[in-house]
């Protein structure tokens, strides 16, 4: 008999052992030598076999495999998957998006169509703010699953969401948000593994507290071009450096090197194989930047990173949208598609070469036409009026743009692919499996890689969180206190001219630009409102870049990476809006004045100091600080340890000059890879 569904009783996370119903063995079950698991259920009922509870997930009054938890989690995905329609398995293949209501919430109406009538469980969420209202959606999101035909619970996906964004604006890091650390780059600059490991193992706890369950993350893409403008999620263009850290990053985030566990955070490695040899710097999520090419053909030393993930059993794999150009691999060239649609890449390399058995999962919109200027052209009257070609929809299928989307799902498939990221939409998959274009037994393949991580997450178990309890994770002063410490060391001291270092700033009239004076008047300081007014600066300044035009999710810096007078600077012609000479002024304004100078850089790519390293006598590079932490580097309360991840080039001729598949290769470099002043 089935245990009838009693809402005082059954709901997040109560131990269902201590429940009693009807029991569907033998009147005296035998004596008990398997522990009952911890159960949670909401729109679900409870079977009792053996003495132990089960989850009637498929509502059939019976036991079936797949409900087992005695069983591995390879057999339960076989069991499932023998079971699913063809609808089922379609659905489970695409990685959807949440979306959100006005007030930043989920919108429960198109997410549960998306759940019940597309059969979709996972996604990827874009939720932020109060960690108590992220996991009373992301639980609400695990009842309408509950619902579905299977009881197949919902995996939810995050991009990072761990590293400080300076604002000057901020006196601190808001209530109730994740524990704020150094971008990756910053945690490279340390170069301490066991660090990586316990930002891992703090970020995991916060995700799982909230409902998430895996990290879209980590970056392994080598910093090797230094135009392109994901270089901040990098572990900078080190190869080995990379590799320790990849490696160190995944096992924080699931829990060791042995693969998932219950609690775990399941990880996405990316973008396979080496996303950073971008022609001209430039990115694929646009048109004019799908080239990736290898004029130093050096293809293997952007795969090095990756097997540190492969060490540590990295749970997924995700394939860049970079169309290689004229790349080798064991005597043949490698087709001209992009990486989620390169069978070489994806079965020979990732499968057969590096022995991957986890879920490979393709980038965002893969499969979906590009539109408006990558198809049409835009003009220039246009963009002024403010029309947006990428509001109707983007993709970024390169290399097979003359193929249907139905033949680009099998064509990538066929190539190796496991889960589609950024779509709902799988008619396309259905139609390709009822046309028999697919066998069914490739398509049980990835879905059964897709359940095995679902059963190894102990989802079907205990898909829901403790509302109450994710308050008091997320974001709590021990957690902020490691980060903080993080912030500090991994600062890099690059310039100390006549050991100003460390600076008595108490009763000093300080000039602040980008800095908090609310936070300054802690060290005993008193802003001033002109360079004139002051005994000393310190400056806070951003790498100089350019706005890379039509960017679809959000912004890239591109481009120039100098200090430069509008007149001289050397622009990429695609854009003209260049950030770096309003600060070059003020630098120079200051430098006039002759009194000590302390500039902090924050550095998402290998910026050009060559003009300012002779007008101040500080020279600080940050990759994701507070002003807390450079103002304690700058007054010897705590220590710069960083090292530089990349070597930073001395003009913008020598990174024109240098390979983009190439480290640390730019002619006479001003501060070298490793640079650092302890």
């Amino acid at each position: 008999m089935i245990l009838k569904r009693k809402s005082a009783l059954i709901f997040s996370g109560i131990f269902i052992s201590a429940l009693t119903g009807c029991d569907n063995s033998t009147e005296h079950p035998p004596e008990q030598t398997t522990k009952q698991a911890e159960l949670e259920a909401r729109n679900v009922n409870l079977l009792t076999v053996d003495g132990l509870k089960f989850k009637d997930l498929n509502k059939n009054g019976k036991l079936d495999s797949y409900e087992d938890w005695r069983l591995d989690s390879e057999t339960r995905a076989k069991a499932l998957t023998s079971l699913m329609s063809v609808e089922e398995k379609a659905g489970a293949m695409m990685h959807g998006t949440i979306t959100l209501n006005d007030e930043g919430r989920v919108d429960f109406d198109t997410t549960q169509e998306e759940i019940k009538q597309g059969f979709v469980n996972t996604f990827i969420t874009r939720m932020a703010g109060n960690p108590r209202y992220i996991s009373a959606d992301n639980n609400k999101l695990q009842e309408l699953a509950e619902e579905t035909r299977l009881g197949i619970p919902i995996t939810i996906s995050t991009d990072p969401r761990h590293h400080f964004v300076n604002d000057p604006n901020a006196t601190s890091v808001a209530a109730g948000s994740f524990s704020q650390w150094p971008e990756t780059l910053g945690l490279a600059a340390i170069n301490d593994a066991e660090l990586v490991k316990t930002f891992g193992d703090i970020a995991r706890q916060e995700y799982r507290a909230v409902g998430i369950h895996m990290a879209l993350s980590p970056q392994a893409d080598l910093a090797t071009e230094p135009r392109w403008g994901r270089i901040n999620g990098t572990f900078g263009e080190d190869n080995q450096i990379a590799k320790r850290m990849v490696q160190a990053y995944v096992e924080g985030f699931q829990q060791g090197a042995e693969g998932l566990k219950p609690d775990s955070v399941a990880t996405v490695v990316k973008h396979f194989a080496g996303g950073g040899p971008q022609l001209r710097g430039l990115d694929p999520h646009n048109i004019y930047g799908k080239e990736q090419v290898y004029p130093g053909d050096n293809l293997e030393y952007h795969l090095v990173p990756f097997e540190g993930a492969f060490a540590a059993n990295v749970a997924s794999v995700m394939p860049y949208y970079g169309q290689p150009i004229g790349l080798w691999y064991q005597g043949q060239q490698i087709e001209e598609v992009g990486f989620g649609y390169s069978k070489q890449v994806l079965t020979d390399m990732l499968r057969g070469r590096f022995a991957f058995k986890g879920v490979i999962l393709s980038d965002w919109g893969i499969l979906e036409d590009c539109i408006g200027q990558c198809a049409t052209g835009i003009s220039d009257e246009e963009v002024a009026a403010g029309v947006s070609p990428w509001k109707a929809g983007i993709g970024m299928s390169w290399g097979v743009e003359n193929l249907t989307r139905q033949e680009r799902v099998v064509k990538s498939i066929e190539a190796g692919m496991d889960q589609f990221g950024g779509t709902t939409n799988s008619s396309d998959l259905i139609a390709a499996i009822n046309q028999q274009q697919i066998p069914v037994t490739r398509i049980d393949e990835s879905v059964v890689r897709i359940m095995k991580q679902k059963f190894d997450l102990g989802l079907f178990e205990k898909p829901f969180v403790n509302e109450d309890k994710a308050l008091e994770i997320v974001g709590n002063t021990l957690f902020q206190q490691k980060a903080d410490v993080a912030q500090r060391r991994s600062q890099v001291l690059l310039q100390n001219n006549n050991g100003l270092l460390p600076l008595a700033l108490s009763g000093k009239k300080v000039f602040l630009h980008n800095v908090n004076a609310t936070v300054a008047a802690r060290y005993g300081l008193q802003a001033v409102e002109s360079p004139e007014q002051a005994e000393i600066a310190i400056l806070r300044v951003d790498t100089p870049h350019q706005n890379e035009p039509h960017y679809p999710f959000g912004s890239v810096n591109f481009g120039q990476l100098g200090f430069e007078d509008d007149d001289s600077v050397v622009l990429d012609e695609l854009s003209d809006v260049y950030s770096g000479s309003e600060d070059y002024q003020l630098i120079k304004q200051i430098e006039a004045l002759n009194i000590p100078t302390v500039i902090s850089v924050y550095i998402d790519r290998p910026v050009i100091l060559t003009n300012i390293v002779d007008k101040t006598d500080v020279l600080l590079a940050n990759f994701g600080a507070s002003d807390e932490a450079v103002l304690d580097v700058i007054t010897g309360k705590s220590k710069a340890e960083g090292k530089m991840p990349f070597e930073l080039p001395s003009s913008w001729q020598a990174v024109l000059d240098q390979k983009e598949d190439v480290a640390h290769d730019s002619d006479d470099p001003l501060f070298p890879i490793g640079a650092g002043i302890l």
